[in-house]
């Protein structure tokens, strides 16, 4: 199986001191479609905090780090109080108490999707549910009109927080090499071209998307600095627009040609329902996932084989060619039928062929899917699962040793439906439908066959359907 490569990161000439601007702000490796190049903006500053200040505020901040990153599940208000607290004593320690009354918030989650893989940006159906785990970005202007990050350091939580700071014109400007920063810049540039006011601001960054497990870290981040500027200009914008905007800084300031449906299910996710998304018309229904016998268990692989540029966009540039061949506009409107007889007078080359064998008849997948989710059918549900992952596994090419090895395992325990890896792949985590009296022990099992097999261990989210994007005001 393929295990791309990131692009050598360029070097132009850096005339200030810089240290790393890399830290993501839910994790160490950047992004989960990119690997973050140690390359800094080249006109950006970084502000370390008062040597006292920062120490006195270490020992909170290593404990509510080592509760986010555990991998234990913990409840949504719990999270929210961790989360809250952990911003406020950045915002205090760094940018200082005596400069806000209280913050302004954006919050999103992340995701994870049922079924329904690689198909977003074939314009066919997917299925996510949006997941408790999530980024907040918080904050109050700067009447100073420059742009100001805090963000905890993951990799050594007893280290100084990373502070970055721009001007107007550094903090607008389109640069490269892509760093994690590039996602809130540019999802700030989007909304002034669309004619927003966007002032100055300092904000802190927090959030517990595991980086790299497939569950949309860096849409989250993207729809929370949005949600954040909403707030903080006093201005909304409608629900499918903001998915559209940061699906637009993906392409623009990213470099990556991704569907809609993560920054969608971002923002529109619902509590105790799936989303049956429509990537065409950028439409959904829900579909209720209510039964409390039953709950998706999250595992997470923690192998970051990255997917970047070169694996993403073959991919995508396969199901393009095939579709041009076949005389569509994207292979959402080919079924498996007439894909089986039309391939060979189109001329798809082989590789073409599978991944448009497994995007035809996944897109047909996830649409039975939904059906056998609101009829409770799970039986149903879980072979769809199974025929998806071995589809991604098989004709996309994109699983792993890891996550085969994943769901295999979990597809053998009693009470498990079934399974699948979820996400960009190339690592990453797979999600299993499980009776909900059957969670702990399948946790176990899995806990014990991964680590004996790959020296490593496996971490473990029981998310439920979740709400979407929210704004608030944090006293």
């Amino acid at each position: 199986r393929p295990r791309p490569r990131p692009r050598p990161a360029r070097h132009p000439p850096q005339p200030r001191t810089r240290t790393d601007h890399n830290q993501h702000p839910n994790g160490p490796q950047g992004t989960e479609r990119r690997m973050a190049s140690s390359n800094p903006l080249a006109d950006s500053q970084i502000l370390l905090p008062a040597a006292a200040t920062a120490i006195a505020a270490c020992a909170a901040l290593r404990v509510m780090l080592k509760g986010l990153l555990s991998g234990e599940t913990k409840s949504s208000g719990d999270q929210k109080s961790i989360l809250k607290s952990m911003a406020f004593k950045l915002y205090d320690a760094n940018l200082g108490s005596k400069s806000r009354t209280s913050l302004l918030v954006g919050k999103a989650p992340g995701r994870v999707n049922l079924i329904g893989e690689h198909v977003d940006y074939n314009m066919g159906f997917v299925m996510p549910i949006a997941i408790q785990n999530s980024t907040v970005v918080a904050g109050t202007k700067d009447d100073n009109d420059s742009f100001t990050l805090v963000l905890p350091d993951f990799k050594n939580p007893s280290a100084p927080a990373k502070v970055l700071r721009w001007t107007r014109k550094e903090f607008f400007t389109n640069s490269r090499p892509v760093e994690w920063h590039n996602y809130v810049r540019g999802v700030a540039a989007l909304m002034q071209e669309s004619g927003y006011d966007v002032p100055g601001f300092k904000a802190v960054i927090v959030g517990n998307v595991p980086l790299g497990g497939g569950l949309s870290s860096s849409a989250s981040l993207e729809v929370a600095t949005a949600t954040f500027l909403e707030n903080l200009c006093g201005k909304t914008m409608p629900k499918v627009e903001k998915a559209r905007l940061c699906q637009k800084v993906e392409h623009t300031w990213c470099d990556v040609p991704c569907g809609i449906m993560d920054q969608f299910a971002s923002v529109f996710g619902k509590d105790r329902s799936a989303m049956l998304i429509d990537c065409k018309t950028n439409t959904h229904t829900l579909v209720p996932m209510n039964d409390p016998s039953v709950s998706i268990l999250i595992v997470n692989s923690n192998v970051k084989h990255a997917l970047v540029d070169g694996a993403y966009k073959k991919r995508k540039a396969a199901c393009d060619a095939a579709a041009h061949k076949l005389n569509v506009g994207s292979l959402r409107e080919v079924s498996p039928e007439a894909l089986e007889g039309s391939w060979k007078a189109a001329g798809l080359t082989d590789l073409e062929l599978k991944r448009a064998r497994h995007v035809v008849s996944e897109i047909a997948r996830t649409t039975k899917a939904a059906e056998s989710l609101r009829k409770n059918d799970y039986k149903s549900m879980g072979k769809l699962m199974h025929e998806s992952h071995v589809s991604l596994r098989d004709l996309y090419n994109v699983s792993c040793e890891e996550l085969d090895f994943l769901v295999e395992t979990a597809e053998k325990c009693p009470g498990v439906y079934g399974a699948r890896m979820t996400g960009a792949g190339f690592g990453g985590s797979c999600v299993v439908l499980v009776k909900s009296d059957s969670v702990d022990e399948v946790r176990k099992i899995i806990k014990g066959s991964y680590k004996s097999e790959f020296g490593k261990d496996a971490s473990f989210l029981a998310s439920p359907p979740s709400e979407g994007a929210t704004a608030s005001i944090w006293t």
